[in-house]
């Protein structure tokens, strides 16, 4: 009796390691949020978006899967481009998550992956304005699925603020830095963010990617 227990144990254990172990295994079209640590208006983007489960996501890619390379579809810095998934992940040190189109929607994947390869090189929005000829991280995504599920939005687009919350005055920070773009703060207009892309019913969350 002793021995058998010792046996049930002992695959309770393995088991049990095992799935604390097992990795998601990344597929094309998946989407990985990512919250960055860039100051400011990082903490005043996560202060206004709410993500799944109540994470905050300042930044969001796309799997794409070429040859024997894992590469992400991101717009940020300059442009739109592909970065290494490791070089991705090493810009966080907070928890990656990984979202699944899912089953009905994955045919539409590779429409979307064609549309965001045709924008590399694309100017990186600073101005957060959608459809302005440039992109933010999720803009591109957002427009992404919306050409690949025949011009209709997929995701969907709310009012943005850069107010803080309660409050009724815009953060400083974007204050400074519209003005430093020479522009009105464009609070109102229609935009998306990563933390609402992840909330979408149209993803399940598979999880922490590790």
């Amino acid at each position: 009796m002793r021995k058998l227990i010792i046996c049930i144990l002992s695959a309770l254990l393995l088991s049990i390691n095992a799935g604390a172990q097992e990795k998601i295994q990344l597929k094309t079209g998946d989407l990985i949020f990512q919250n960055l640590d860039c100051g400011p208006l990082c903490d005043a983007i996560n202060a206004v978006t709410q993500g799944y489960q109540g994470n905050k996501f300042s930044h969001m890619g796309m799997v794409l899967l070429r040859n024997d390379s894992v590469l992400i579809i991101e717009a940020s810095g300059k442009n739109v481009h592909l970065t290494p998934l490791n070089e991705f992940l090493s810009k966080s040190a907070h928890p990656h998550y990984v979202g699944r189109l899912k089953t009905a929607h994955q045919k539409i994947i590779p429409t979307a992956i064609a549309f965001s390869m045709q924008q590399m090189g694309v100017l990186y929005d600073e101005q957060y304005l959608y459809n302005n000829g440039k992109y933010y991280c999720s803009e591109l995504i957002y427009d992404a699925f919306k050409a690949a599920n025949k011009n209709k939005p997929f995701f969907k687009l709310f009012p943005m603020t850069y107010k803080e919350p309660g409050s009724g005055a815009f953060f400083p920070v974007w204050k400074v830095y519209f003005e430093h773009l020479n522009m009105e703060v464009p609070e109102g207009k229609p935009g998306c963010n990563p933390g609402g892309i992840s909330l979408s019913d149209k993803i399940d969350i598979l999880g922490q990617y590790k």
